[in-house]
């Protein structure tokens, strides 16, 4: 298990223009040979945009991009024709495929958080598609087909405990609150990477809420 806490995120965006991101993988121009990927995982960012900011459109290819928002509303735009209002509970999912352009902007009057997942998918090509799937249940894992993974939503009260997928590789995301994994007390912001997952549990210390990535084999 190795784990990464929230403080040794590099921080990123343009605070001047009401971007905060923090990378938990080599991102733009911050590069870390020792630190690109994980599995399918390129990228695990979450972003804070203040009221009226946003990311312009920009291009986007052979990539899996999950979205799930924490706090707010996320306005998508995309070349396909997509524009949608993605809320908490909420996971959208844009497959660039072979190309797409989108823009992400916080329109509304209140703060914006989400946290957004790239993946490499299995075979590169094709057409784009998007998805968004209006509150999802913990018990129903959604599939990322392209990408051969599966996200698992673990929303905890104190004291609950939820098994950990048994998987050749996990990549687990604490949004919020605080959970013990195996031995490990996380808390927000911090991630674990799990290699031969096998009889693995978190336990909530508090309300919680955990994205949990079954990266199968």
């Amino acid at each position: 298990m190795d784990v990464r806490r929230s403080g040794e995120r590099y921080r990123g965006g343009a605070p001047e223009a009401g971007i905060e991101s923090r990378h938990a993988f080599s991102f733009g121009t911050f590069y870390d040979p020792d630190n690109l990927r994980f599995g399918p995982v390129l990228a695990c960012n979450e972003e804070r945009l203040a009221p009226g900011a946003g990311f312009d459109e920009h291009p986007h290819s052979r990539t899996e991009i999950i979205t799930w928002v924490v706090e707010g509303e996320l306005t998508h735009r995309d070349s396909t024709g997509h524009t949608t209002l993605v809320r908490p509970g909420d996971v959208q999912r844009l497959s660039s495929a072979g190309g797409v352009r989108h823009e992400e902007r916080n329109e509304g009057t209140a703060p914006l958080v989400f946290v957004q997942t790239w993946l490499t998918p299995l075979e590169p090509g094709g057409d784009p598609s998007y998805e968004i799937v209006h509150g999802i249940a913990d018990a129903t894992p959604y599939e990322i087909r392209a990408a051969g993974a599966l996200l698992h939503l673990r929303r905890l009260i104190p004291g609950e405990r939820t098994a950990v997928p048994d998987a050749a590789a996990v990549y687990v995301h604490v949004v919020r609150g605080e959970v013990r994994l195996g031995k490990t007390d996380l808390g927000p912001g911090d991630s674990a990477r799990i290699t031969d997952a096998s009889g693995l549990e978190l336990v909530a210390g508090s309300a919680a809420e955990v994205l949990v990535w079954d990266l199968g084999d």
